[in-house]
């Protein structure tokens, strides 16, 4: 993978477009990792994970997008497959290659645009996406879901963990399951 971002003080978006995530908070994805862990992040990874893991729902190259600090890479890496994160976030890949190298567990870590994931120039047969399709606005979406297609191989499969919009504790991007199922229908495109 040779997909990289910069994240010089004159542009912290690295030559990218800021995300809808970033104008709203008005702050690089760089800086949520800053000083002190992620609102999201939980230093282990996430349980939804770990059930499919345990169920044997990765199978061959898994792509974790938008891996953050890597915990759930690096548990399906731990499981002997290979796993390959990518994110914008330089530090939060610094802390997912530290971690990794103080578990002795082989994962990849790169700086990868999420809206231009073929650039990575390689398909998997499992794509995990944790937290970040509902950071992204109903502009976003379509770009989004088109660039996790041109990685994810046929047949292969894709895991999306996003706030929900039913129940207590929505999130602050809830997205409920019709939204979902629209974003992903391949019928209406």
């Amino acid at each position: 993978m040779s997909e990289h971002a910069g994240t010089s003080a004159d542009d912290p978006a690295g030559g990218r477009p800021p995300t809808s995530h970033e104008r709203m908070s008005g702050a690089p994805w760089d800086a949520s990792y800053l000083d002190r862990p992620a609102p999201w992040d939980l230093g282990r990874p996430q349980p939804a994970v770990v059930r499919v893991a345990s169920a044997g729902g990765f199978a061959g190259a898994v792509l974790d997008a938008g891996c953050g600090t890597g915990e759930n890479a690096l548990h399906v890496a731990s499981l002997g497959l290979p796993v390959p994160g990518v994110d914008v976030a330089g530090t939060a890949l610094a802390i997912a290659r530290q971690t990794a190298g103080d578990r002795g567990i082989a994962v990849e870590f790169a700086a990868a645009d999420a809206f231009h994931l073929d650039r990575l120039g390689r398909t998997f047969e499992t794509v995990l996406d944790c937290g970040l399709f509902h950071t992204c606005d109903d502009d976003e979406r379509p770009g989004y879901v088109a660039s996790l297609a041109s990685v994810t191989e046929q047949g292969g499969t894709l895991y999306v963990l996003c706030f929900s919009d039913a129940g207590p504790g929505t999130g602050p991007h809830p997205v409920s399951q019709d939204e979902l199922r629209a974003a992903f229908d391949t019928s209406s495109g």
